[in-house]
């Protein structure tokens, strides 16, 4: 069957169904016995569809549209009633499964932050005048020579404060940025993976970046994962405005934005840990392997609760 007579012998019934979606919204029992019976007719042809869809025509428009349309149909036809979930539900399940529901958005935040990173400690080490412009002022000091090892206590304290409190800055930002059809979380996202790359360039200019490792190490890796993670959260808030599929531009963002709350309340722990790492472990300059091993201790559990606990099967629908 080509793709043009399979459009066409099915279009019919996709429009129902998506009118139906558009008409239940997260309630499917507004709609009456028999219009909910015909969602559930149609929803299953639709699955149908999507997966001959696959099969025969990979990659062409008619199943991407498919697949959306089917993904918006599931959430009308296995909605529940509103209820009350536990913290420890949301701890354990909810949470996880919010993180790795959107995949490409999260991917998208890990590479917008990684990426400039890279680039920046390369362009750094070329050329450190121009880098130092685009590192904040409260941490400039750490990339001038013996910057990041003859730090007074007092001074480490302050650096110390001084990252932490630009990571929690970042992590509201990058989500709230999605309101700006996701423009913002990619520049805030993407400039602070640059001047983070940038201060790793300069000091490793200078000399000094295995002292910035051992300061670092223990707590970034767990607090750049957070800041990816939020910005894939700010990012599905910007694509649930610019294609918002078969509801309206304003219930799509609101749906978006629960599950971007949700990321950011969940997220909220582990950047309080990296935060206790970070004032009691990294100013004391454990040796580079002691770094190393409490960092991905810490970033560990985290990535492995997002592929292992974000499974649906590991949750009940939200």
């Amino acid at each position: 069957m080509d793709v043009d007579r399979f459009m066409r012998e099915r279009a019919d019934g996709w429009e129902e169904l998506r009118a139906l979606v558009r008409q239940a919204g997260p309630r499917p029992q507004r709609l009456g016995s028999e219009p909910l019976l015909r969602l559930g007719r149609r929803y299953r042809a639709a699955a149908a569809d999507l997966a001959l869809a696959r099969r025969l025509y990979p990659g062409h428009p008619v199943t991407r549209r498919l697949e959306r349309l089917v993904t918006d149909a599931r959430q009308s036809v296995y909605a529940t009633e509103p209820r009350r979930r536990s913290l420890r539900s949301f701890l354990t399940t909810g949470y996880w499964r919010r993180v790795q529901e959107r995949r490409a958005p999260l991917l998208a935040g890990l590479a917008m932050l990684f990426g400039p990173m890279i680039l920046a400690t390369v362009w750094a080490i070329d050329d450190p005048a121009a880098a130092l412009g685009i590192v904040p002022g409260e941490f400039q000091g750490a990339a001038e020579p013996g910057g990041g090892g003859g730090l007074s206590t007092g001074e480490e304290a302050a650096f110390s404060s001084a990252v932490y409190t630009n990571n929690i800055r970042v992590t509201f930002l990058v989500v709230a940025g999605g309101v700006l059809l996701g423009l913002g979380s990619a520049a805030v996202t993407i400039f602070n993976g640059g001047f983070i790359g940038a201060l790793f360039g300069l000091t490793i200019e200078a000399g000094t970046f295995d002292n910035l490792l051992r300061f670092v190490l223990p707590h970034g890796l767990l607090e750049l994962s957070c800041i990816a993670v939020c910005c894939g959260a700010g990012l599905r808030l910007g694509w649930a405005i610019v294609d918002p599929g078969p509801l309206t531009r304003g219930a799509s963002l609101r749906r978006e934005a629960r599950a971007a709350i949700e990321i950011v309340l969940g997220t909220m722990p582990w950047l309080v840990l990296a935060g206790l790492i970070e004032g009691f472990v990294s100013p004391g300059q454990p040796p580079l392997a002691v770094a190393a091993l409490v960092g991905v201790a810490a970033v560990a559990p985290f990535w492995a609760l997002v592929i292992l606990r974000g499974r649906p099967d590991h949750a009940r629908p939200l």
